[in-house]
């Protein structure tokens, strides 16, 4: 079994920033990758940004060059460091886990961009 903590989401003017954190702990055996996803209001879940064992990135292209994605393997925690916030970008925000045993969710943390 795999837990993960996500920690980071509030409410945030537009222009704003916010940092979200996702820990995993329990049984991770190797872990592929990290990411983070994120859902709208009356929307589908949606890719924001991954991040590979190696440190290969991807992003959606809706958020480059305004949110970053790192990790610290040793903690394994993943971070989404999040500038320029629009209020586009309100969602409960969802970190997941690729592991050699499977994929895993974390709760979701929510973000609201509004003045």
């Amino acid at each position: 079994q795999v837990q993960l903590v996500e920690s980071g989401g509030g409410l945030v003017q537009p222009g704003g920033s916010l940092r979200l954190s996702c820990a995993a702990s329990g049984s991770i055996f190797s872990i592929a990758a990290m990411g983070w996803y994120r859902q709208a209001p009356g929307k589908q879940r949606e890719l924001v940004a991954t991040i590979s064992s190696g440190g290969s990135t991807n992003y959606a292209a809706s958020v480059k060059g305004r949110l970053t994605i790192s990790r610290d393997s040793a903690k394994n925690t993943v971070y989404l460091q999040m500038n320029s916030l629009e209020p586009e970008d309100t969602a409960v925000y969802y970190c997941k886990v690729f592991t050699v045993m499977g994929s895993y969710w974390g709760q979701g943390t929510q973000v609201t961009v509004s003045s």
